[in-house]
């Protein structure tokens, strides 16, 4: 099939991902092992809120289909997807459906990373914030950071991974452009901007969210 090839990832919101993926993994990983690996839990958790606060910036100043502005989908769009009668335009960089799982992983895994900040196992591990809010509130947000936040991610995250199984059953793969950053259409759309001056930008956006989670978590005592 001939088409028109278009920059739809650019880099930085590929290495965000990607980065992303090893740091939810390493957090599973390292919260079911506890004891000694618990150090590294916390730096993966520091690493995933940094992400978070990229990913947010970048949604704001990125490139075009990195943008929210481009996958902020009112209900008829996701109906009209779901009918198979979405335009080009919602199809090319986050889909109707897509975009919800993505708000949803965003919004879990900052619920996630920010519950941990004040969470305690009452053994030898507690978060760097967990000095500014009573003991009665700590262990409420433990709770939920144990018992609720890591299932409903586990859930997401299942899903995400569904959800790009199945389409590339339905010959859409969507991991190709992910790497790449350039997909295939049928025809020309604007392309997201890739260029050196906005890697530069992003790394300055990537330096500014490591330095205000490392001030927070030194201002917190961790």
């Amino acid at each position: 099939m001939t088409g028109h090839s278009v920059r739809v990832w650019d880099l930085p919101t590929r290495v965000f991902h990607w980065l992303l993926l090893v740091c939810v993994v390493g957090l599973f990983i390292t919260g079911n092992v506890g004891g000694n690996a618990m150090p590294w839990h916390f730096r993966f958790g520091y690493a995933v809120l940094t992400l978070l606060l990229f990913r947010i910036i970048w949604g704001l100043v990125g490139g075009r289909w990195s943008r929210f502005a481009s996958f902020i989908y009112g209900p008829s769009s996701v109906l009209a997807y779901l009918r198979g009668q979405a335009p080009l335009a919602h199809r090319v960089g986050h889909s109707p459906v897509g975009a919800g799982s993505v708000f949803a992983l965003l919004l879990v895994l900052l619920a996630q990373v920010g519950t941990g900040l004040f969470s305690d196992d009452e053994i030898a591990n507690s978060g760097p914030l967990t000095r500014f809010m009573s003991n009665a509130w700590v262990s409420r947000v433990t709770g939920y950071h144990k018992d609720i936040g890591v299932w409903l991610l586990a859930g997401l995250v299942a899903l995400h991974v569904a959800a790009v199984l199945f389409y590339l059953y339905k010959k859409d793969n969507l991991i190709k452009p992910m790497l790449g950053g350039d997909k295939q259409l049928p025809q020309a759309m604007p392309a997201s901007r890739d260029d050196a001056a906005s890697r530069l930008l992003a790394l300055a956006v990537l330096g500014l969210c490591a330095a205000a989670v490392t001030m927070l978590v030194r201002w917190g005592g961790g």
